[in-house]
């Protein structure tokens, strides 16, 4: 007959209470049982009342070939008594860990957060250089509109100066021209001065 050291459910619903029991393994959980080993109370504070067990029945058990549940495992090695199944259980536990970091797969709840903690603080790296970048280029603009609008503002003080440097020369050359054909004009004796005869 295959024996297992488990835990059958008692107590009502929100007020958990397990008895640490030899079961055959064909029963259901809340079955027939072959001994009772002892009981677990979640809900009580202290230590000592929490998890009471016959500690030599319990090896007995062991030697016999009975094979603890995960739970009880834990429970009996809170409680002092080393099996090979616990030994057993820490090397598949470390070989599934190591085959689930290989393929990025989180083994544990405690793995799970620190992956979603890095990817938050890597979103939150990512979102502060896109800020970074903003702001750079928001200052390239403010600078060169800054530029220009110092270019401008020297612009018309050149362009000032230009037009006054421009228009200077052209009055000068339209009263050349003006006075030119004047005096061009005096010279030249008119038609009524070469048909009028000289006295």
């Amino acid at each position: 007959m295959a024996v297992k050291i488990r835990m059958s459910r008692q107590g009502r619903r929100h007020r958990p209470f397990f008895r640490i029991n030899v079961i055959d393994i064909r029963s259901p959980r809340d079955g027939r049982i072959v001994e009772k080993l002892g009981h677990y109370d979640p809900l009580e504070k202290t230590s000592e009342k929490q998890i009471v067990l016959d500690l030599e029945r319990a090896k007995y058990w062991l030697d016999k070939g009975a094979m603890p549940s995960d739970t009880v495992s834990e429970i009996l090695l809170r409680k002092g008594i080393k099996h090979k199944y616990a030994e057993e259980r820490k090397v598949r536990r470390a070989l599934a860990r190591k085959r689930a970091r290989a393929r990025g797969v989180p083994f544990t709840i405690a793995d799970r957060l620190a992956a979603e903690k890095a990817a938050e603080a890597a979103k939150a790296a990512a979102e502060q250089k896109a800020k970074e970048k903003e702001e750079k280029a928001k200052e390239a603009e403010k600078k060169a509109e800054e530029k220009k609008k110092e270019e401008k503002k020297e612009k018309p003080a050149e362009a000032a100066e230009a037009t006054a440097k421009k228009e200077t020369p052209k009055e000068k050359p339209t009263e050349k021209k003006e006075e030119k054909p004047a005096e061009k004009k005096e010279e030249k004796p008119t038609k009524e001065e070469k048909e009028k005869p000289a006295e």
